[in-house]
């Protein structure tokens, strides 16, 4: 028999922009100040109950150390015996670490986690791959480990190595979805945000990082309009529909959330902010990574014995707005004024590793708002994937 799944508190950093507020924290001290942060809001807490770590993280290469979790709870200044693991399903490294944090309290195996996702898109390093043979003459490339594909198997076949921003136009062309719509899209995207921050939506889960001078998702831009979007040059087809403008930007970030079982929840002393009930993953053609979200939801809510009619609250990653659309448009019966009432990524941001647990966390912390309901927060994952996971209070 299965144990109940409490998420007790979530928090994040404000996302950064690339090269922006953020660029100059390691990618350690990001996850480590997220860490830390919820220590400090559930005092009556023994750190030593902390059965494990687990980050997602989409790089790796760079500061994190290859196990990110453990280097930042140690900086995090938990004790030595708490272990760490880092995880990586791309951007959706930072739902997938919550979700094997839900299933190993469910099973019995842990008691109280946290869980979470970081990633520095501005410090991620080039590499330069070793050379085929020793001392080579010729000059030798270096590789960005910003974002997307990079030293490709020549086995993978070429439609299934489009860059992201072509899978994007992909999807917009599968569902006849314009320019027009998209930057009307992402606009929305934009307004809400602005709006859920001066009404003080993310108090609650926000934590500044101390010296930086960031207070608040530095890629929101209030004062953005469609006439200023119409002028941006599409980025992947000369003829093409998607544009920086309509597109989720490069950021800096880091989440965590404080998940236990009712044990470790009494030994918080607080009241949970929502309960994980099930959750799913799923695979598409790599090319039409956007719509993975579709199967992915579907199977959750099958699982959580619910429907799209019983849900409050649905946070969907906006990686592109032509992505977020597609998936709208295979979702009919999904009321649109559910999904992300606070803004998405576009205008949000998306630090890749950090992104899903941000959407797990806004999800619980809407339901706690709320004071009841059902919540679903699903993202799409470069090489066609999709996960999502089901919250009740």
């Amino acid at each position: 028999m299965t144990k109940d799944v409490y998420i007790v508190d979530a928090v994040r950093t404000p996302v950064g922009r690339y090269g922006g507020a953020l660029a100059g924290v390691r990618p350690d001290d990001l996850a480590a100040h997220v860490l830390r942060a919820l220590l400090d809001r559930t005092p009556a807490l023994d750190p030593a109950r902390i059965d494990d770590v687990i980050l997602g993280n989409a790089n790796g290469a760079g500061e994190e150390n290859r196990d990110v979790a453990r280097m930042a709870a140690l900086l995090a200044g938990l004790p030595v015996t708490v272990p760490g693991v880092t995880v990586n399903r791309l951007c959706g490294s930072g739902l997938e670490a919550v979700i094997q944090a839900y299933r190993a309290v469910a099973a019995g195996d842990a008691s109280v986690l946290l869980a979470g996702g970081v990633e520095s898109m501005s410090r991620a390093p080039w590499v330069l791959p070793k050379p085929d043979r020793a001392y080579p003459a010729g000059h030798q490339e270096l590789h960005s480990t910003t974002l997307g594909w990079r030293m490709v198997n020549p086995r993978m076949p070429a439609e299934w190595t489009v860059s992201l921003g072509e899978g994007a136009e992909l999807v917009a062309e599968k569902h006849a979805i314009g320019r027009e719509a998209q930057d009307a899209y992402a606009l929305a995207s934009h307004a809400k945000a602005a709006e859920a921050w001066s009404r003080g939506a993310f108090d609650a889960e926000v934590v500044p990082v101390a010296g930086t001078g960031l207070d608040r998702d530095e890629s929101v831009r209030a004062d953005s309009s469609l006439a200023a979007l119409a002028r941006l040059k599409p980025v992947f087809r000369e003829d093409g529909t998607v544009t920086a403008g309509n597109a989720s930007p490069l950021n800096d970030g880091a989440s965590a959330l404080l998940i236990t079982d009712e044990a470790g929840l009494r030994a918080t002393g607080r009241e949970p902010l929502a309960r994980i009930t099930a959750s799913a993953v799923s695979g598409i053609e790599p090319q039409y990574f956007g719509l993975g979200p579709v199967e992915a939801t579907r199977r959750a809510l099958s699982r959580a014995g619910r429907t799209f009619a019983d849900l409050s609250t649905l946070e969907l990653n906006e990686a592109f707005a032509a992505q977020a659309l597609g998936c709208l448009a295979e979702w009919p019966e999904l009321d649109p004024a559910l999904v992300n009432p606070q803004g998405g990524a576009i205008a949000l941001g998306h630090p890749l590793g950090s992104s899903g647990a941000r959407l797990a966390g806004t999800v619980a912390h809407r339901l706690a708002a709320l004071g009841s309901g059902t919540g679903l927060a699903t993202l799409c994952i470069g090489v066609g994937q999709g996960l999502a996971l089901v919250l009740e209070r």
